[in-house]
C-alpha cells in the first residue's frame, strides 16, 4: 500500500465523518439536576417558542436584540444531554443542553410517631392537602416576571438544603424539594417576588402554608409558619410581609420550608437568586 493511496484515503474518510465530539465537550448550556437555567438565542425577527423535555417555557426579549428564556431542570431529571428546540415561524434553532447529576447530602430527623405514621383518616387527610397544594403548581396567573428571585424570603441558616435524601425516624423519603432556613420563630418571612396568593392552608405535615403563584409558571411555597398574613386571591408586592417563622406540621423546631416549583419541576430556590442567575447564564 503506498503512502500516497493512505493519505488520499485518510482525507476521503475526515471528509464524510460528521464533525462531533462526546456530548459534554459539544453541548451549548450545563446545568445540573434542580437548576433553573437562563439560556439565550440571537435575534430573530419574531418572539420565538423554546421547547425542552417536551415542554414549552417562557421566552423574553433580552434588552439587546436578542432573546432569553429559562428551563426548570427537575429534581429528578436524568443525568444526560437534551435538545433544546427554539422556534419561529419558517425556522428552527436547535441548542444542547447538558445536565449533570447533582450532589445532594443525606438528612435524618426524629418526629414523634403520629408525624411518621399515620392512620386512615389522617392519611386521607395529608393526600387532600397534597393535592390541593399540587393544584396550584398549574395555576394560571396573568402575569410575565423574568424567572428570578430578589433575595431569599427570611434570614437564617440553610438548615436543610434542596434534593437533600430524607429519613424520618430511619425510614427513607422522598427527597427534600426545598430549602429549609431555621430563623427564631416569628420572624417575619417577605416575598420575594410578586404574586397572588394561590393557597393559604394548615396542613397536618407542612403547617401553616402559603401558595404564590408568579406567572410563566412560576409557583413558591412556604411552610411551617407560625402565623399567615395573607389571603387566597391576594395580590402581593415584592417584599410584603406573608407570615412569621414557626414550627408547625412536622418539624423539629422553628424554620421556613421554601418551595419552588418552575412549569411543575421541582426546582432549587438558591438558584433563582440573583448571583445563582449570574452563574447559570453563558
Amino acid at each position: 500500500m503506498s503512502a500516497s493511496w493512505l493519505v488520499r484515503c485518510l482525507l476521503i474518510f475526515s471528509a464524510w465523518m460528521p464533525a462531533t465530539l462526546p456530548a459534554a465537550e459539544t453541548a451549548d448550556w450545563q446545568a445540573a439536576q434542580g437548576d433553573v437555567l437562563t439560556v439565550h438565542l440571537e435575534s430573530t425577527p419574531e418572539r420565538p417558542r423554546l421547547f425542552c423535555f417536551g415542554s414549552s417555557w417562557p421566552v423574553q426579549s433580552d434588552g439587546r436584540g436578542g432573546w432569553q428564556g429559562w428551563i426548570g431542570i427537575d429534581l429528578k431529571r436524568k443525568p444526560g444531554t437534551y435538545q433544546i428546540l427554539w422556534k419561529s415561524e419558517g425556522a428552527q434553532t436547535s441548542q444542547t443542553l447538558d445536565i449533570r447529576r447533582g450532589v445532594f447530602r443525606v438528612s435524618h430527623i426524629q418526629v414523634e410517631k403520629r408525624m411518621a405514621e399515620f392512620d386512615a383518616p389522617t392519611l386521607a387527610r395529608i393526600r387532600s392537602e397534597v393535592k390541593a397544594l399540587k393544584a396550584t403548581y398549574t395555576a394560571d396567573v396573568d402575569a410575565e416576571p423574568a424567572i428570578r428571585m430578589t433575595g431569599m424570603p427570611v434570614n437564617g441558616i440553610v438548615s436543610t438544603p434542596f434534593g437533600a435524601q430524607r429519613f424520618v425516624n430511619g425510614e427513607p423519603r422522598s427527597p427534600h424539594s426545598g430549602l429549609d432556613i431555621a430563623a427564631a420563630a416569628g420572624t417575619p418571612v417577605h416575598a420575594p417576588l410578586a404574586g397572588r396568593v394561590l393557597l393559604v392552608a394548615d396542613m397536618y405535615l407542612n403547617g401553616n402554608t402559603v401558595a404564590i403563584g408568579h406567572g410563566n409558571g412560576l409557583v413558591s411555597v412556604y411552610s411551617h409558619m407560625q402565623s399567615v398574613a395573607v389571603r387566597t386571591g391576594q395580590w402581593i408586592s415584592d417584599g410584603d410581609v406573608i407570615g412569621q417563622v414557626g414550627a408547625t406540621g412536622r418539624a423539629t423546631g422553628p424554620h421556613l420550608h421554601w418551595g419552588v416549583r418552575f412549569r411543575n419541576a421541582r426546582v432549587n430556590p438558591a438558584s433563582l437568586l440573583p448571583d445563582a442567575t449570574a452563574r447559570l447564564e453563558k
